[in-house]
């Protein structure tokens, strides 16, 4: 079983084809640093236009990193949200045709939770899995939120931030302090 996973929640516009659920064929990321450096930060309507200039890409490099053609695909998954609505859409729109010119089915992911699946998909990937119950520190950008994960992926939100995250701070700061973008 093959899955394309396609992700465009905020800055950057990747696409994964995953085996078996946990063996990845292929991982493809186009940044978009460049473009939001000069700002000092994410420039949403700016994300969005570069993430329509990449998702067709970056798609087919990925497919052929994996030595794989739509038509051997079970499925397709792609980031639902949280993230900046306008680059969720462009993902989202894309993940949707494929789907339905292929007839597959489409996966919509939480991208807080693929944020602790992908940990814990490297580590079985490595040979040394998590025990659990394990707690996720999942920080970035737009969120900062703490988990406990149990086993079978059944977790419980320990914590969030109410406004601004971690890593939207670390860019503040940096930008103050006369740092590059990101902090």
């Amino acid at each position: 079983m093959r899955i394309l996973g396609i992700e465009s929640s905020c800055d950057e516009t990747a696409a994964a084809v995953v085996e078996d659920g946990g063996r990845i064929l292929s991982s493809v990321i186009s940044s978009q640093i460049g473009t939001h450096a000069k700002y000092g930060g994410v420039v949403p309507e700016l994300a969005s236009r570069e993430h329509l200039r990449a998702i067709v890409p970056v798609v087919r490099m990925a497919l052929e990193q994996a030595g794989t053609t739509l038509g051997d695909l079970s499925a397709i998954a792609v980031t639902q949200g949280p993230g900046l609505v306008g680059s969720l859409l462009v993902g989202i729109t894309y993940a949707k045709a494929l789907a339905l010119t292929h007839r597959l089915p489409l996966i919509a992911v939480n991208h807080i939770e693929g944020h602790i699946h992908s940990v814990i998909s490297q580590q079985l990937a490595s040979g040394s899995p998590v025990t659990f119950p394990a707690l996720a520190l999942v920080v970035s950008g737009g969120h900062t939120h703490l988990f406990e994960v149990g086993e079978g992926f059944v977790y419980g939100l320990l914590g969030k931030t109410r406004d601004d995250a971690a890593g939207e701070a670390f860019d503040k700061v940096a930008k103050l302090l006369g740092f590059g973008y990101p902090g």
